[in-house]
């Protein structure tokens, strides 16, 4: 991921998630949420040489090195990019049931069963207030994490990788089940795509294996946002 940021195609036809997600909500979201995200970072990079230089993590982790003026931008825009990217790659039709192999035992070891981290992660994503994100994450030591953040805010400005993200901002659901959030949550685990999540989940625990925090963490980003 680097300047000049592109729109990604998504990985299926703007159906495929149907009835899950509705066509009308995929085209939308990402044709014009999404591709906004993406022209409104270029714009706010326009003459910083140095930024264009470095990577969507490298701006997304040192949001403090980013100059003042266009932080806000980037943040929003930046984490807005990235977090859609990762969201289109988690999802698949035919999909949900549960994930399998080193992830499984992950998420047994840390939240006591796949039960028991789908109501966590569930409740992340209704109770986020306003828009924003429910998240599982792998932080530094390899464990697992789930979590929320505001607005387009991306779990990697706090350290962590996130491998599986959930969307609740109201233009991802509300034209098919409007102030239901709730509903829109069950469903979305219908579509959720357990064998990216795994291979994003494999990507860091191979990364923990390189020398130094800050490289092992790019070194997953790139495997899992590139």
């Amino acid at each position: 991921m680097g300047y000049p940021y592109k729109l990604p195609d998504l990985p299926y036809s703007q159906d495929a998630l149907e009835p899950y997600i509705d066509a009308r909500t995929m085209g939308i979201h990402h044709d014009k949420h999404h591709a906004g995200y993406v022209n409104n970072l270029n714009k706010a990079l326009e003459g910083h040489d140095d930024l264009q230089k470095k990577d969507l993590y490298e701006l997304l982790a040192d949001l403090d090195s980013v100059p003042a003026d266009i932080r806000t931008a980037v943040r929003n825009n930046g984490g807005g990019h990235a977090n859609h990217s990762l969201f289109w790659k988690v999802m698949k039709p035919g999909a949900g049931g549960v994930p399998s192999g080193k992830l499984a035992e992950a998420i047994d070891s840390t939240f006591g069963s796949f039960d028991a981290f789908k109501e966590q992660f569930s409740k992340a994503g209704a109770t986020r207030f306003g828009s924003g994100w429910a998240w599982l994450s792998v932080n530094g030591d390899g464990g697992l994490v789930v979590s929320s953040t505001a607005n387009q805010d991306n779990p990697v400005s706090a350290g962590l990788i996130p491998i599986l993200g959930l969307d609740v901002w109201e233009h991802a659901y509300y034209l098919k089940y409007q102030n239901l959030r709730g509903n829109y949550i069950t469903a979305w685990w219908e579509v959720v795509n357990w064998d990216a999540v795994g291979s994003n989940y494999s990507a860091v625990q191979v990364a923990l294996g390189i020398s130094g925090f800050v490289g092992r963490i790019k070194s997953s980003w790139d495997k899992i946002f590139g």
